[in-house]
């Protein structure tokens, strides 16, 4: 039901318009890797990608086939390292590595 002078918004164009925001994105991204599934990783990078011009535009700046962008952002994608790290270069991004926890290193003997 509608009602007279109110807008109402879906959940995915309130996300869109959220993920336009840097700082957002990067944390969307970071929460997404936190996640033991890489599924929800890489279908995170895909609204990212989309709210950020869509797969055409990232198709162009990454030199990736856009139809290649849909089959590696989705459930049964496996894209290789150098792949993300194109697509995150087309987003601004880039690849980080952080430690699960502090902790001493042995030393080789």
């Amino acid at each position: 039901m509608k009602r007279k002078g109110i807008s109402s918004i879906t959940y995915h164009d309130d996300l869109m318009r959220d993920l336009k925001n840097p700082t957002t994105a990067i944390g969307y991204l970071n929460l997404a890797m936190e996640d033991s599934d890489r599924r929800v990783f890489l279908l995170a990078l895909r609204d990212v990608a989309e709210s950020w011009g869509g797969m055409t535009t990232i198709s162009k700046i990454s030199k990736i086939p856009r139809i290649t962008l849909y089959k590696i952002l989705s459930k049964k994608g496996n894209p290789e390292i150098q792949t993300l790290d194109a697509i995150l270069h087309a987003l601004g991004f880039r690849l980080s590595v952080m430690p699960l926890k502090p902790r001493k290193l042995r030393r080789a003997a």
